[in-house]
């Protein structure tokens, strides 16, 4: 599935609760969410997808001027 969209899987490991653990780099949110799309509709499996993101995109995002108002204002 992953070299299907364009992406590489850069390591794997499991845990004592035979859980496995990808690292993997694809090429946009969308092929990500088709993997997660497909493991769930098969109904054989569950994921969770964690996106990494750059320092350069974090400098990025920490420059947007975001309007935000905590509940109770």
């Amino acid at each position: 599935m992953i070299s299907e969209l364009g992406g590489k899987l850069e390591t794997y490991y499991y845990d004592s609760n035979c859980d496995a653990y990808l690292i993997c780099e694809l090429p946009d949110a969308a092929s990500v969410a088709a993997i997660a799309l497909t493991i769930k509709a098969s109904g054989m499996g569950s994921i969770t997808a964690t996106a990494l993101i750059e320092p350069e995109e974090i400098d990025k995002a920490a420059k947007l001027a975001v309007q935000y108002r905590h509940p109770g204002n």
